[in-house]
């Protein structure tokens, strides 16, 4: 299952040392729908082996305005607390797993 970033968690959950996949997403936002199962496929996947986590863009709208997510749904994706790759819209799952897998 995938974490819920907050303001008061991110650095928590980036400090660790596997992959970190954040979706920056809103209730409101359609695309960001059709994602949703995609990541928590995803997340059920890759437990144990990367961190998947979702920011509510209203919720932790410091965050997305830290990382400049314009856009949603993005994807930011980190290693050692520093972001390596960033897809913006609806992505399969192909595309974020093959990302993962080069940050592991």
């Amino acid at each position: 299952m995938a974490k819920v970033v907050t303001n008061t968690n991110i650095e928590e959950i980036l400090a660790g040392s596997q992959p970190v996949m954040i979706d920056f997403w809103a209730v409101w936002c359609g695309p960001c729908k059709m994602l949703s199962p995609t990541v928590d496929e995803v997340a059920d996947e890759y437990e144990g082996k990367a961190v998947v986590a979702k920011c509510n863009v209203d919720e932790a709208d410091e965050i997305a305005m830290n990382y400049r997510v314009r856009n949603i749904p993005t994807l930011l994706f980190f290693k050692g607390g520093e972001l390596k790759e960033r897809l913006v819209g609806v992505v399969s799952k192909k595309e974020i797993t093959d990302i993962l897998d080069s940050l592991m």
